[in-house]
């Protein structure tokens, strides 16, 4: 059945947490939901633009915490009708796998090399399958993460995570689009994790510039290579446990710490 006008009211408000991002708020405050019982099992959602003013925000964040909820089966979209809540049992999904990431039971390198090994695939698909709308829906996107302020590390992390998880969705593979999103929340952990500085925020921004540039020519090993080099410098800063090795990857792509944005456009 629909939840209806009355379920709605001061318990769907967000708690403002400027720490964390905002789908995570969205996903928190959804699960609070179903926890206490508001959105039962079979209950359809509003549609997603009702649902975003409901909870006044963005539908690309509430998009984001839908696909987090639909990954570990608490929600499920039926196509051409909308979201339904799937299950309420809470309990038994964090013992799956879903379960484990949402509750951040893996640590950074584990979550880091994972990534790497999604993301450089995802590169080398998307400089075969990606369209001139979706690439410049990258630069657009790179664009913003260079006019982000080192001091405000919430706007960085959003703005890199909306860059790479456009370039994903650029792979058009499902499959691997949803496994990257599970990761998101973690991987947002490590990077507020960081010592953000101005010099590791330009060396990113040219390392997404070159990235694109390999994208715009289909090369499909120049572009992994690059995305390579880009993950590499968090990995190498936060892969500090010695009791486990991380690996080395040949790869080499070169790139100024000097901004060098606009002079490829």
């Amino acid at each position: 059945m629909p939840v209806d006008d009355v379920h709605f009211g001061e318990s769907w408000s967000l708690s403002p947490d400027s720490r964390r991002p905002l789908p995570e708020l969205i996903e928190q405050k959804l699960r609070e939901q179903i926890i206490g019982g508001t959105l039962k099992s079979g209950d359809k959602l509003p549609t997603e633009p009702e649902l975003a003013r409901r909870l006044d925000v963005a539908r690309s964040s509430l998009r984001t915490a839908l696909q987090r909820l639909q990954l570990q089966g608490i929600v499920e979209v039926r196509r051409g009708l909308g979201w339904y809540v799937r299950r309420t049992d809470l309990a038994a999904v964090e013992e799956h796998l879903e379960g484990r990431l949402a509750a951040r039971q893996f640590d950074q390198m584990d979550l880091l090399e994972v990534r790497i090994a999604l993301e450089t695939t995802a590169a080398s698909l998307a400089a075969v399958r990606a369209g001139d709308g979706e690439l410049d829906e990258l630069a657009k996107l790179n664009r913003r993460y260079q006019r982000a302020q080192v001091e405000d590390v919430q706007e960085m992390i959003e703005a890199d995570e909306e860059f790479h998880s456009a370039l994903v969705r650029a792979s058009k593979n499902e499959l691997l689009e949803q496994m990257y999103l599970a990761l998101v929340p973690g991987l947002q952990d490590c990077k507020r994790h960081a010592q953000p500085s101005r010099e590791v925020h330009n060396r990113s921004a040219n390392e997404h510039e070159q990235i694109i540039w390999f994208l715009r020519r289909h090369d499909e090993v120049g572009a992994k290579s690059a995305m390579t080099t880009h993950l590499l410098g968090l990995y190498d800063d936060l892969a500090t446990d010695e009791s486990k090795p991380k690996a080395t990857l040949n790869t080499y792509v070169g790139v100024s710490d000097k901004p060098i944005w606009g002079e490829s456009r």
